[in-house]
């Protein structure tokens, strides 16, 4: 958890709340329908590499709001809420949105680089560019590490790029974790445009 806080900010801003509830019902509507054998949802919206012949192009924004597992749902979901929230309200609900899709979006671009990926789900990619985004914008801020260890923001996003990288380079683990650092790129990427033009529409 993050001890920042300022007053007057909304603990469930509209973007976060609703990215939330999309990513629920998605998750509700993929495990209902395809354990119901009417419709294979996965196959259709999740980004499926290009050498599988089922890649399409929506892939790259639908895949971002399908999960695994309960698991995989609730801590993508729990990190949305515990760094957009704040976020959200220090940009603003338009230009927090842009980011999470550019992020996400950036993510999948990535990931589909990658030999040997055939089907990838999860808005883990967009969550790790709004890490990157808390780290820059709030780097002296603490998050406190399973709940009890305090570390500044700056050092908690530079150790978890680290691992993503050195898991993606030396670990077969079934994660992808270049469409993480692809989130992150994309994150830093746009915000670095944002400090060079600061009344950008988005």
């Amino acid at each position: 958890m993050t001890d920042y806080a300022p007053k007057g900010f909304s603990m469930l801003p509209p973007v976060v709340k609703n990215l939330l509830i999309i990513n629920v019902i998605v998750f509700l509507a993929t495990m209902v329908l395809e354990r119901a054998g009417y419709y294979n949802i996965t196959n259709m919206l999740a980004l499926n590499s290009i050498p599988t012949g089922r890649f399409r192009i929506w892939q790259l924004f639908t895949y971002m709001f399908m999960h695994g597992s309960f698991s995989h749902l609730f801590f993508n979901m729990f990190a949305l809420w515990m760094f957009g929230y704040i976020l959200e309200n220090f940009w603003g609900s338009r230009r927090f949105l842009f980011y999470y899709l550019v992020c996400g979006i950036g993510a999948g671009l990535c990931n589909i680089l990658v030999p040997g990926w055939g089907l990838t789900v999860g808005a883990s990619g967009a969550v790790y560019g709004v890490l990157l985004a808390f780290g820059m914008m709030f780097p002296e801020e603490r998050i406190y590490l399973y709940f009890l260890m305090p570390i500044k923001a700056k050092w908690f996003v530079i150790g978890y790029a680290a691992i993503e990288l050195l898991e993606g380079i030396f670990v077969s683990d079934g994660i992808a974790h270049f469409a993480h650092l692809g989130g992150m790129l994309f994150g830093l990427l746009l915000i670095l445009y944002w400090r060079k033009h600061p009344f950008s529409k988005f």
